[in-house]
């Protein structure tokens, strides 16, 4: 996913967002530090004063905090952004819901990291799963080339549908380790993300309108059914964006879903984030014995891409869905279960099951992604196996 002819930058995943945000330049950001996003708004700061962003930088006292004062100045028709992870996340989880139905395109930096307790700082997806029906839009990056890219692509998407956004990066993983970026000259990231066209501004005295008001069984159902369709449409401009970008910059980003070595697959699995990564590895490997054997990646899982899904697995026999969260509901972690839903109604259904993996920050080995391709294939050759296995845990 190169950009061609382009600027390389070493920068971890955390300097990669930041310098994002540098040229972005939005107007507000409100934050409040915890690791391992502390580094994006602390690197951001500096540029706010040294003076190479004109942005109106506000240090709060909690994420709650941070999340309503996000709202404050969106609502004013501001450019705003922000970032945080895990408990942070979560103490914001009540005004997250604000966010989007007051149809803010706020964009977050989310650095997942495991929920307490007990206290952990390393990588799971747990925070953001935990949100995933919050009304934000839901980008899962492999790598900082690709972080840096989606948020530049993330302001369009979300100021274009007027819905929340977040780009996902795994903590310490993505976050604090450090990959060749290719960036854009600053001119060409203002020119893409253009100026905000707000769909409404409190401020604007001569057509005062009520925000947030009090809102009951006459017209509360009405309001939330315009999320869905907002969110539906979300779809559409994601895929219009990331065309436009990829054809604007010579980059190859997928829009929902990254298909590897699917041509002939007759088994597959399912994979996000870093975590891709490894598996492409194991894929290639077990290609090399022979084995047909592929691997999706989902990039965005909101809006879910169910579509996409059904087609890239029509002919698929079986297939593995790797989750580093557990919905602890006794079926394994979210992406599987909405998975196994999405493909419930394809005329030849594969066999499935899933894998829980990395939680706390867990290593997720190569000898443990070669696992899962065995599994899976079992599960292929009808062969008895958990609907259900947690890869990586003393048992």
């Amino acid at each position: 996913m190169a950009v061609k002819n382009r600027k390389r930058m070493a920068l971890t995943g955390n300097e990669a967002y930041a310098y994002a945000m540098k040229q972005i330049n939005p107007d507000v950001v409100a934050a409040y530090p915890i690791t391992p996003a502390t580094e994006i708004v602390q690197i951001f700061a500096k540029y706010v004063a040294d003076g190479l962003v004109n942005t109106e930088f506000v240090p709060v006292e909690s994420e709650h905090s941070a999340m309503s004062a996000c709202v404050g100045a969106s609502a004013t028709g501001a450019r705003v952004m922000t970032g945080t992870a895990s408990q942070g996340l979560a103490l914001m989880h009540e005004i997250l819901y604000i966010a989007s139905s007051l149809r803010l395109p706020i964009v977050m930096a989310v650095v997942n990291r495991a929920l307490s307790g007990p206290i952990n700082i390393h990588c799971d997806h747990s925070d953001t799963m935990g949100s995933r029906d919050a009304g934000w839009i839901q980008v899962y990056t492999e790598n900082a080339n690709e972080a840096y890219h989606s948020v530049i692509m993330g302001i369009r998407i979300a100021e274009t549908v007027n819905l929340p956004l977040m780009v996902t990066l795994d903590g310490f993983i993505i976050s604090h380790e450090m990959e060749v970026v290719e960036v854009l000259e600053d001119q060409e990231v203002q020119e893409f993300i253009g100026e905000r066209k707000p769909l409404y501004n409190i401020l604007d005295v001569d057509n005062p309108i009520t925000v947030g008001p009090l809102d009951l069984q006459d017209y509360y159902f009405e309001h939330k059914r315009q999320q869905v369709e907002a969110m539906k449409y979300a779809k559409e401009v994601i895929k219009s964006v990331v065309e436009e970008y990829n054809k604007k910059f010579g980059t190859d980003f997928p829009a929902f879903i990254e298909p590897y070595r699917m041509e002939d697959a007759e088994y597959a699995v399912l994979a996000m984030s870093s975590a891709a990564g490894t598996m492409k590895e194991a894929v290639d490997l077990m290609r090399e014995k022979g084995e047909k054997v592929g691997l999706v990646r989902l990039r965005v899982f909101r809006p879910f891409p169910f579509e996409e899904l059904r087609e890239v697995f029509k002919n698929i026999k079986a297939i593995g869905v790797m989750d580093r969260a557990d919905s602890l509901n006794t079926m394994g972690g979210p992406v599987f279960n909405e998975t196994r839903s999405a493909l419930y109604d394809l005329e030849t259904r594969p066999k499935m099951m899933g894998f829980v993996f990395g939680l706390g920050g867990r290593d997720f080995p190569m000898e443990d992604a070669i696992h899962i391709i065995e599994r899976v294939k079992a599960l292929k050759e009808g062969k008895k196996v958990d609907m259900v296995e947690y890869i990586g845990v003393r048992e």
